[in-house]
């Protein structure tokens, strides 16, 4: 299927072997695939990877060759300045998990500043044992509050900066940003439209902020995937 993109998994440093991560890594540059893993998602996480040194996990991974463009980097939770340079001079990609990292109480990813650093940054969920739902459109509203809180600053994770987390910027996060995530000439249609008719998104004054702040899932309408409609009026019509 010409909508399916592989890619190779390791689920963590602490999981898997230096030799294990390195093999995987090779594997996927050989096929010339994203590279995915959980990265610094919790506190005491450093302490159980082993032959790592006093090398931090973001700095572990750089040397043993496992962090370059093609690397997406999940959660990234306990990161510091020096770590955040690292991932943009490398130019792996970051997959920001608000949700379940606030479940697991794994704690709050530095995006922000990652986001003055010019580093890639996509909107994620994680899967079922840490988020119960996965549902992206609440993923926004929660991230861009969540920063606002913990920053004290209400003009961080401003809604455009949000919906970009959840369309381009993740597409970009996963080697997809020139096929989709935005409406482009040349790009696939891929596209949601969210309806407007309830009370909860009316009155609207700006889009970003009532897609970001105000919509739910259940307010989209019609989703069209590579220009075919696949739910019209809220129903599955194609597949």
């Amino acid at each position: 299927s010409d909508r399916l993109y592989p890619s190779i998994f390791c689920h963590s440093p602490y999981t898997c072997s230096k030799q294990t991560l390195m093999a995987a890594k090779k594997a996927a540059n050989e096929l010339s695939v994203l590279f995915q893993i959980h990265v610094a998602e919790t506190k005491n996480e450093i302490h159980v990877i082993q032959d790592r040194g006093d090398l931090s996990i973001v700095q572990y991974l750089d040397s043993i060759g496992v962090l370059d463009e093609n690397t997406l980097l999940v959660h990234s939770v306990w990161v510091d300045d020096t770590d955040i340079g690292i991932v943009q001079k490398t130019g792996a990609k970051v997959a920001h998990c608000p949700e379940s990292n606030m479940k697991l109480a794994s704690g709050i990813a530095p995006v922000p500043k990652m986001l003055e650093h010019d580093i890639v940054v996509g909107l994620g969920t994680d899967g079922c044992a840490s988020n119960n739902d996965h549902d992206l459109i609440a993923e926004m509203d929660m991230a861009a509050k969540l920063h606002k809180g913990a920053l004290l600053d209400p003009c961080v994770m401003a809604a455009r900066t949000t919906l970009k987390m959840a369309t381009i910027e993740g597409a970009k996060a996963i080697g997809l940003g020139h096929i989709t995530g935005s409406i482009e000439k040349g790009k696939r249609a891929d596209i949601i439209l969210v309806g407007l008719n309830k009370h909860h998104v009316t009155p609207m004054f700006d889009p970003f902020s009532t897609l970001v702040y105000s919509a739910k899932s259940s307010d989209v309408r019609m989703v069209m995937v590579d220009g075919n409609i696949l739910v019209e009026a809220g129903e599955l019509v194609g597949q």
